[in-house]
């Protein structure tokens, strides 16, 4: 037996992301040359995580059984358990000393480890629920909501360390706060044609948002009055960051395209459920 379409489209995605993620954190706790040998531990799981997933892809036929089954749960709980300690130990940095707004804003951003903990239960999803029933686009839809939510306290946050200087930084903010909204929505009740549009649009949103967002963080990278491109890099606007607006995006767009094939979407109210 193959791996179903979406189910496979949903893995590839969350190896992907974990693979991404190795890259990502090296640039993040380079900053402060990995002051902490604890900061290596997410670097090292983002690359144990990708090599076991992709062997595991490589050799399994199916996810819900067998190798497939084993590889996806161990790996789902590391990353769930690396993501929940990761925002502990960033709050950790400044927050649980100072308990200030200022130590928020200015302390590791403790949603950002969060990422593992949601890609973590991507995979446990990916194990537990059938990928033929109607849960199963729900739980996407919930999961990439959540995305949406930290995505809107980054914003805020990051944004909020140089007192949103530039007015297109709320751009960002304004982005993830409608995600939110339109797919807070979607979850509750993800009845009728024109929430299906209306969520189409703001998926269109969010990954012209994470394009745009990334094209101006990389305008840093051009300033010549830092002349060290790793100074540039480092200590300028995450380059990379935006770009988690049109990755949500595509996590959103696999749940309102798996429950709009289950007919999720019409206007009755009696949909059955596939998988019964």
């Amino acid at each position: 037996m193959r791996i179903p379409g979406r189910p496979l489209l949903l893995e590839l995605f969350a190896t992907s992301n974990l693979a991404f993620l190795a890259l990502d954190v090296s640039l993040a706790h380079s900053a402060n040359a990995f002051g902490a040998p604890l900061e290596w531990v997410p670097v090292a799981a983002s690359a144990g995580c990708t090599l076991a997933l992709v062997i595991g892809l490589g050799a399994a036929r199916e996810l819900r059984r067998g190798a497939g089954w084993w590889i996806g749960m161990i790996v789902g709980g590391a990353a769930l358990l690396v993501g929940i300690a990761g925002m502990v130990l960033h709050l950790e940095s400044q927050f649980f000393q100072t308990l200030t707004l200022r130590g928020l804003v200015y302390s590791a951003p403790f949603v950002a480890p969060l990422a593992y903990a949601g890609l973590g239960m991507i995979l446990l999803l990916n194990r537990m629920v059938p990928g033929e029933s109607i849960e199963w686009g729900q739980w996407l839809l919930l999961l990439a909501l959540g995305g949406f939510a930290g995505n809107f306290v980054l914003s805020l946050a990051d944004h909020a360390q140089n007192g949103f200087f530039n007015p297109l930084e709320w751009t960002a903010v304004a982005a993830s706060a409608l995600a939110v909204g339109f797919f807070t929505v979607a979850v509750v009740r993800p009845r009728g044609r024109p929430l299906y549009v209306s969520l189409l649009v703001v998926l269109v949103l969010q990954a012209t948002t994470g394009v745009l967002g990334f094209v101006l963080h990389l305008r840093h990278l051009l300033d010549p009055t830092i002349a060290n491109l790793g100074d540039r890099v480092l200590y300028g606007a995450p380059p990379f960051a935006p770009l988690l607006f049109a990755d949500l995006a595509l996590l959103g767009a696999l749940g309102v395209w798996d429950l709009k094939a289950k007919g999720m979407f019409e206007e009755s109210e009696s949909v059955e459920n596939p998988a019964e």
